[in-house]
């Protein structure tokens, strides 16, 4: 380690150079107990002045003396080399023809990118975690251990059963337009016109707000609660030109409406608001 701290450090330069460092802190210093002092110890006003005014240019001097040592001594330095945690890697640094082959840069751009790719992996899981599904009694009381493998389940519903279900839905919103087809058989498709894109921005955002609804809004055992909650929280967007933003206050922000919609108490928000 301390060879990797000492490559291309001029250690006698170095030690010169703390010393420099604490005389320029003596001059200043003294500079200042100059101007705290003033004019004494004279029994005229002009020969107060004029022994303060040589006082203080000395001082003066003397920190810019102190200022270019420590400048001269800071170029005899030199720059160490990166600390980083790659072994041996750190004698590529000392490669000559390092702008031909810069692998040294390129190895602590990749470990760097690999430490901040570890720090967000671990803020996501952690968030996951915190929005997992709750575990039923039965599950609680299995070891994790011995805890079986989720399979994953498929929710079959007769049709004449999604048929009213869409019904109950259309008639709740005479405003909107659903239309249900079966293009494979008993296969139900819900057609909502969510995914072209539009050319205007406001409605980008109602897209891109609409897919995040989608991912929220899931409870497999219940798809008609699903169904009706997402068919709510959009019916909301009615008023998006008229509902000003319940954080600020104000119809528009940066030229656009409060485009965001709370997925609980569907109150307006703008993007910068909800935060």
């Amino acid at each position: 380690m301390a060879d990797v701290l000492s490559v291309g450090v001029n250690l006698e330069a170095f030690a010169q150079a703390i010393g420099a460092i604490q005389a320029l802190r003596s001059s200043v210093s003294r500079v200042f107990d100059c101007l705290k002092d003033g004019m004494q110890n004279k029994e005229t006003l002009e020969g107060r002045e004029k022994a303060f005014i040589a006082h203080f240019q000395d001082h003066l001097h003397s920190v810019n003396r102190d200022l270019n040592e420590l400048e001269r001594l800071s170029n005899l330095v030199g720059k160490p080399s990166e600390n980083h945690p790659l072994h041996n890697s750190g004698l590529l640094s000392l490669d000559p023809v390092q702008d031909k082959t810069p692998l040294y840069s390129q190895l602590l751009q990749a470990y760097k990118w690999s430490n901040k790719l570890q720090y967000h992996a671990g803020l996501a899981s952690g968030l996951l975690n915190q929005q997992s599904l709750k575990r039923s009694a039965n599950q609680m009381g299995v070891s994790a251990k011995r805890r079986p493998k989720a399979q994953p389940t498929t929710l079959v519903l007769p049709p004449q059963y999604v048929d009213d279900v869409i019904s109950r839905i259309d008639r709740m919103f005479p405003e909107m337009s659903i239309h249900l087809s079966r293009p494979n058989g008993t296969s139900a498709m819900l057609l909502l016109d969510i995914w072209s894109k539009s050319n205007y921005q406001v409605f980008q955002k109602v897209t891109d707000h609409a897919t995040t609804a989608l991912l929220h809004y899931q409870l497999p055992q219940m798809p008609d609660v699903v169904v009706r909650s997402f068919m709510t929280w959009l019916r909301s967007y009615i008023k998006l030109f008229q509902a000003p933003c319940q954080r600020c206050g104000k119809f528009l922000q940066d030229g656009l409406p409060p485009t965001w919609r709370d997925f609980r108490t569907l109150e307006a928000f703008h993007d910068t608001c909800r935060q």
